[in-house]
């Protein structure tokens, strides 16, 4: 190998300036480098120049291959002499390049052969069609340019199939199964989950009803597979004669929790029957496993996606058969309205269901309910006492529903039996925790660290619980006891539940472990489950949320101009910049241009200025 001798190094021409030990050479981009002999190959002895190389000549390569054909093997020096009509630099680079794609030869530089007949003919049907793929392709990205720049879908004469196939690496960006998409670079948009969505939209390959965020989540929504057991046969209490409720929103279809009540006696006694899956589903059971690695239902505007399979709901949520099979919490209460005494056991329940509104309604006219009511009041002040917080937002429920191409929002009325059953579902949670770490059982503890420091004035209304709100830390779970901070509580659980949270299935298990006299997990073990959870948890969390700002930009995308009363969450002074305000009758939080000063709970008209729902963003601005 002598200077001016043109070289392969990683599959590209460069000529030879030095030789040594080590060789220099140059590049087409002009880098001169140092390499080993052994990582170049020589190609032609030159003299040869690299700017030669732009232009190559035209050759016969079938006339060459048909002159060839018949030999074992040859030099690509023989095959370039019969093809190109010349050995020079240049003709050695386009036989090489000839030699890369395979066409009519194979090989190496020092061994070339002839491909047959047969793989020539496959290797031009292939040609030509991504050739004709190539011109395809061509065609649909500038008809999709057309269509986004004019704002219209892709032509009726671009069938759905071939929309779909053409961007498939724009859904699976948009879906979160890819983090690169060619689409999106040839039409010079940002590769990311928003812009393919906008694409998607705009070409009418997608529909605003296609929601992504679960599948962005890695979340699963088919229906469980693993289904539990039969209910076991064993002993229960027979609670059947006392009365139950379960108490809910009107479209809940999983009651998992029920109340029934004596405040007659010298005592008063609370009990809690809850779901009881956990008498047919042990750890590392297959339905324990599904559920651990989904960590609680998800509830979207758009449907339920369970955490245990549909098939065991007929069977443990309470009050969809006659009798119910129960886990029971009964909680004797003290003066104080604190629980002096908790038992838990498996039972037998006859459950009514209602819900919220007729819960009001029967505490206006039955004394029984009454005093649960007058109870929970009390209980909320033992909390408020030791430093408790009640944040409340006014709520909606979005629904959409996707064969008929419709989102709904309706405000949810404020109804005290909600704050009851909240009362009620706490102390169960108190009395599991105070039940645990009596006897020593790992358990999973929930727990809130204390939050900022407060304000020494503290707002009223939505603007009083945004100030708060800001405060609040994240909620922790742990095997040890833990003080919650925001609930006022020094031990807390969460065990009503075991249908929709993963958490209170473990729960559940580690009280049936001890009932049962069964060594329950250990504290190294339930950690372990409870922290797969958490991830799939939050993950559903998240989903949730997005999943709700998305609906409500779907919702709002056809209604850009009107107007809605928000209430505003902070004092602000100065017109231009952005400030926290609350819409109540889309439950949505979010910030808004201002355009005067504005008081905090001051109720403003604002007018929907812009939605775009690939990004679920939505602009309002004041009036």
């Amino acid at each position: 190998m002598q200077p001016r001798s043109l070289a392969i190094y990683k599959n590209r021409p460069v000529l030879v300036t030095e030789t040594d030990e080590k060789i220099r050479i140059t590049t087409q981009k002009g880098e001169d480098l140092r390499v080993r002999p052994k990582d170049l190959q020589l190609l032609h002895p030159g003299p040869a120049s690299l700017s030669e190389l732009e232009t190559l000549p035209k050759g016969d390569l079938k006339g060459a291959w048909e002159l060839l054909k018949t030999e074992a093997s040859f030099t690509l020096k023989e095959m370039a002499e019969l093809a190109f009509d010349e050995w020079s630099p240049c003709s050695a680079w386009a036989a090489w390049l000839s030699l890369q794609e395979g066409l009519y030869f194979k090989g190496t530089a020092d061994a070339v052969c002839c491909c047959s007949a047969g793989e020539i003919e496959k290797k031009e049907e292939l040609k030509k069609r991504e050739e004709l793929e190539a011109g395809e392709r061509e065609s649909f990205i500038n008809t999709l340019k057309e269509s986004l720049k004019n704002k219209k879908p892709l032509p009726a004469a671009i069938d759905r199939k071939t929309a779909e196939r053409q961007l498939a690496d724009v859904e699976a960006l948009a879906l979160g199964k890819s983090e690169k998409s060619r689409t999106l670079k040839e039409l010079g948009r940002e590769e990311n989950p928003e812009w393919a969505h906008e694409v998607l939209l705009a070409s009418g390959l997608w529909t605003p009803f296609v929601n992504p965020y679960p599948a962005r989540m890695g979340l699963d929504l088919l229906s469980p597979a693993a289904v539990p057991p039969p209910v076991p046969e064993e002993e229960r209490i027979d609670l059947s004669a006392l009365p139950a409720w379960a108490v809910d929103n009107s479209w809940s279809d999983d009651p998992d929790d029920a109340l029934s009540w004596d405040f007659s006696g010298t005592k008063k006694i609370l009990w809690v029957h809850v779901a009881d899956p956990a008498a047919s589903i042990g750890p590392e059971d297959p339905a324990e496993r599904e559920a651990r690695s989904r960590g609680s239902t998800l509830y979207l505007p758009e449907g339920v996606y369970r955490m245990l399979a549909e098939e065991i709901l007929p069977v443990y949520a309470l009050g969809l058969q006659k009798i119910s099979p129960a886990l029971t919490f009964k909680m004797t209460l003290g003066e104080e309205g604190g629980i002096e005494e908790t038992e838990i056991f498996p039972s037998l329940v006859k459950v009514k269901r209602i819900n919220y509104a007729e819960a009001d309604s029967l505490a206006a006219e039955d004394e029984n309910w009454t005093a649960l009511f007058r109870w929970a009041g009390q209980n909320e002040e033992r909390r408020l006492d030791t430093g408790a917080v009640l944040i409340d937002f006014p709520e909606v429920h979005i629904h959409a529903d996707i064969p008929d191409k419709k989102v709904s929002i309706e405000s949810i009325p404020p109804q005290r039996s909600a704050e009851v059953i909240r009362e009620c579902m706490i102390l169960a949670g108190e009395g599991a925790a105070a039940w645990a770490l009596r006897r020593q059982i790992p358990f999973p503890y929930i727990g809130q660290e204390e939050g900022g420091e407060f304000p020494r004035k503290r707002l009223e209304g939505l603007a009083g619980a945004f100030q708060i709100r800001r405060l609040m830390r994240p909620r922790s779970i742990s095997t040890k006891p833990q003080v919650h901070w925001g609930l006022g509580l020094d031990h807390y659980s969460q065990v009503t539940s075991p249908l929709r949270r993963y958490t209170d299935l473990a729960a559940h298990q580690q009280i049936r472990a001890f009932l049962r006299k069964e060594p329950p997990l250990t504290e190294e073990e339930l950690s372990r489950h409870l922290a797969e959870a958490e991830i799939s948890a939050q993950a559903a969390a998240k989903t949730e949320r997005a999943s709700r700002l998305y609906w409500t930009a779907v919702y709002l995308s056809e209604q850009t101009g009107s107007s809605w009363e928000g209430i505003a969450l902070e004092k602000k002074s100065g017109p231009g910049s952005h400030w926290p305000v609350y819409i109540p009758a889309l439950g949505l939080e979010t910030s808004c241009a201002l355009n005067r000063d504005t008081e905090p709970n001051e109720i403003l008209t604002l007018k929907l200025s812009q939605v775009r729902i690939s990004s679920a963003k939505i602009v309002f601005i004041q009036e």
